[in-house]
């Protein structure tokens, strides 16, 4: 059994004692992060390797994006792919030894206005789902978790007002279909809902609001898939809300799930 976590980070140098202390308190076997916002040889590893987690496959670039999967157990490269030909840190694959493959995605967010006409930044995201989609046509994958920062919210009750959030990117129609479809093309199962089918769920709040727990607006942009093959052996999946209150925290928070592998 393991239990792997992800968690965008917003710059991992910068909450490098954050990381530690989840790491410290909650012990999962993997950890991946997003937005690591650091090339590859300046993330703070000795800290993380002195709790014991001593393997990273990561992919950087200088202030902003990075991918980084840090584990307990071995793990091995395997690989990543420049999802929509945008040059950016957004995908990192790693492999266990049971022959279980990890993705670590950080979907972009999209820009502001939900039209790919107007905003260069939505038509990437659309490019980035589609390709996910067509990569998982192509050779669909099996054993395999994905994992990150999808930034969709993509059911009703994953937002705080389905109503007021149909036009807002994250939680437009075209981005929840884009996302299905590339879910579809995969067969992966979303392990969160599938431990927690009901209720509002939310990963990440704004820093907008000055009392983010009181106005309580958030949506649940950061995810856990598997494979078919392999979901049933999912359970036990959490998001940690109270880390959105730790100091200088970042806007998300981790999400668990444990897998009887």
């Amino acid at each position: 059994m393991f239990t792997i976590a992800t968690w965008n980070i917003n710059s991992v140098r910068l909450r490098e004692d954050l990381v530690a202390r989840f790491l410290a308190e909650e012990s999962p076997d993997i950890l991946c992060l997003q937005e690591c916002k650091s090339p590859v040889d300046l993330i703070p590893v000795e800290q993380f390797r002195a709790l014991g987690y001593t393997h990273m496959v990561a992919r950087g670039q200088k202030g902003y994006n990075g991918v980084a999967i840090l584990s307990r157990l071995p793990i091995t490269d395997a690989g990543d792919r420049d999802y929509a030909q945008m040059g950016h840190a957004r995908h990192v694959a790693a492999r266990l030894e049971n022959g279980v493959t990890i993705h670590n995605m950080y979907i972009p967010a999209g820009g502001d206005i939900a039209d790919r006409t107007v905003n260069e930044k939505f038509g990437q995201k659309l490019d980035f789902l589609t390709e996910m989609r067509d990569v998982c046509h192509a050779e669909r994958p099996e054993k395999s978790i994905m994992v990150g920062d999808f930034n969709i919210a993509p059911r009703e009750d994953d937002v705080w007002s389905h109503k007021k959030l149909l036009k807002v990117v994250s939680h437009t129609p075209i981005e929840v279909e884009h996302l299905q479809a590339a879910q579809d093309a995969g067969g992966w199962v979303d392990v969160t809902r599938q431990d927690i089918p009901q209720g509002l769920l939310y990963s990440w709040w704004s820093y907008r609001a000055k009392d983010w727990d009181g106005a309580d607006k958030g949506r649940r942009l950061d995810h856990i898939w598997a494979t078919g093959d392999i979901a049933n052996a999912a359970h036990g999946s959490r998001i940690l809300r109270p880390v959105r209150g730790w100091e200088k925290p970042s806007d998300h928070v981790p999400v668990l799930a444990s897998f009887d592998l």
